[in-house]
């Protein structure tokens, strides 16, 4: 078995994602690895000319400075990690970063997706499982408290 060299976390417009980001940075630590956290932001209507609302910018701006804040951390500690922010169709650019960086392992939030995102988003943790050229490690968010009545 190879060791793992390059981790690539991919994170999502989510507050879930700080759990993915965080098995990264311990399996980087633990593997003495390279960590790569990868923001992709695409077009959810897929119509040309589509201009983001100011709320979804606003909460791309959040995602980034809490990424950069959260890697900047690490970084001081010593562990090698980057931030990619990428546009466009987020399987490809997630194939295309595991290329380009030769990633060994990728850490994905598993989640269900609402009606509403799978329209928006598409298949697109599907799509990368199925063609993935190096291991996967999919990251559940916790599931939700149960209320007593």
């Amino acid at each position: 078995m190879e060791d793992i060299k390059r981790i690539l976390v991919v994170s999502r417009d989510t507050k879930h994602c700080r759990k993915a980001v965080h098995y990264g940075v311990s399996l980087a630590w633990k593997y003495d690895a390279e960590l790569s956290v990868l923001h992709v932001s695409d077009d959810p209507t897929n119509l040309e000319g589509y201009e983001e609302d100011e709320e979804h910018k606003d909460n791309i701006r959040k995602i980034q400075e809490e990424l950069a804040t959260t890697i900047a951390a690490e970084n001081s500690k010593g562990l090698n990690v980057k931030e990619l922010i990428r546009k466009g169709d987020p399987a490809t650019e997630i194939f295309r970063v595991i290329k380009d960086e030769n990633i060994d392992l990728i850490i994905l939030l598993a989640h269900k997706e609402s009606h509403l995102e799978h329209f928006l988003f598409g298949r697109s943790n599907n799509e990368i499982i199925r063609n993935m050229p190096c291991s996967i490690l999919m990251v559940k968010e916790a599931p939700p408290a149960k209320v007593t009545i």
